[in-house]
């Protein structure tokens, strides 16, 4: 499945980063929230429809089914807004991902045999460790 992300489908605003940067992460808004909304993208409705399944179960996702990334792991905004990006798009892939279908086998009657024989072998093995009753 090929789909492409289109930037004006993707807000974001800065916001200032938690934790410890003494003084400047006072005044500098470096961290990055990214807004997806699933609904109104432009992406294949089968991807639309994998992505709100998930909405009630990934705590990225809103009751509204708008996908929200925060990242501040980086100094500059930039580098923050390129790994929202980028998780976003992992994010997508993941979803478009489609696994293989399981088709159910039947053992072969070859390998019942030996299961079937050494469970026998097992059982004569554990047989001969018991008390003789005289």
């Amino acid at each position: 499945m090929r789909w492409q992300l289109q930037e004006d489908e993707v807000s974001w605003t800065a916001i200032r980063a938690q934790g410890a940067g003494g003084q400047n992460v006072n005044k500098v808004a470096s961290a990055v929230h990214l807004r997806f909304d699933v609904a109104a993208s432009s992406l294949p409705d089968t991807l639309k429809e994998r992505l709100l399944a998930r909405c009630g179960h990934d705590q990225r996702f809103t009751q509204e089914g708008v996908i929200v990334i925060k990242a501040q792991a980086h100094r500059t905004q930039e580098r923050n807004l390129q790994d929202a990006m980028q998780r976003l798009q992992e994010l997508l892939a993941e979803a478009a991902h489609t696994p293989k279908a399981r088709k159910a086998t039947k053992p072969t009657r070859g390998s019942q045999r030996r299961r079937v024989e050494g469970k026998k072998r097992d059982g004569e093995t554990k047989a001969g460790r018991k008390k003789l009753r005289i």
